[in-house]
């Protein structure tokens, strides 16, 4: 049970929540409440065949280019560290669409919910992962901190309505400090793994 809180904690931090939802926000400015939850439903569809694909494809893509989950473990840290750091300083990525697009896929399940830093903690931590029980335990808490990002979607307009933009800004910040923290986690294990 504590490994799938854990888990579960960690993917729906990496997974920047709070920056998600003021970009859903931002892109579905003047939409309807059935749209903007149609949207919801099919960006968590996106983000769930996307996160799934990469937490089982770890293994068979370091073997591939023949890099060790130690390295990787270093490479996605720094990556998930400039995203916290992004979002503690207000400069993460901004992405502009035209009226009519569709925003589900792209941007929104990628690059904005999973984006490099996500992709390369999936993949580590799906290689980490061990054994048909704890496969079985990292893929729960991945459906569970996926379905808790489309709950935070589909309550965008609640939340907004609740928190404000100024709210949900420092939500976002607080949540970069939690991803500088787990990247740094990230690359001492990596670090350590090499000795």
């Amino acid at each position: 049970m504590a490994l799938f809180v854990s888990l579960w904690i960690k993917l729906f931090f990496v997974f920047t929540p709070f920056f998600a939802l003021s970009m859903f926000l931002s892109m579905t400015e003047g939409y309807d409440e059935s749209r903007r939850r149609r949207l919801a439903l099919a960006v968590s569809m996106a983000v769930t065949v996307l996160c799934f694909i990469l937490f089982f494809a770890g293994n068979q893509l370091f073997a591939l280019f023949g890099i060790t989950l130690d390295s990787f473990r270093i490479g996605a840290g720094a990556l998930l560290f400039l995203s916290g750091v992004g979002l503690v300083q207000g400069k993460h990525g901004t992405t502009s669409v035209s009226p009519g697009d569709d925003v589900a896929v792209v941007p929104l399940g990628m690059p904005i919910i999973v984006g490099p830093a996500t992709t390369g903690t999936l993949l580590v931590m799906g290689a980490e992962l061990e054994g048909v029980k704890e496969k079985m335990l990292g893929s729960l808490a991945l459906l569970f901190a996926v379905v808790c990002i489309a709950g935070l979607l589909l309550m965008a307009s609640l939340i907004h309505r609740a928190l404000g933009a100024r709210g949900i800004n420092i939500l976002s910040k607080l949540t970069g400090l939690i991803l500088a923290a787990l990247s740094a986690q990230m690359i001492m294990t990596g670090i350590k793994g090499f000795f």
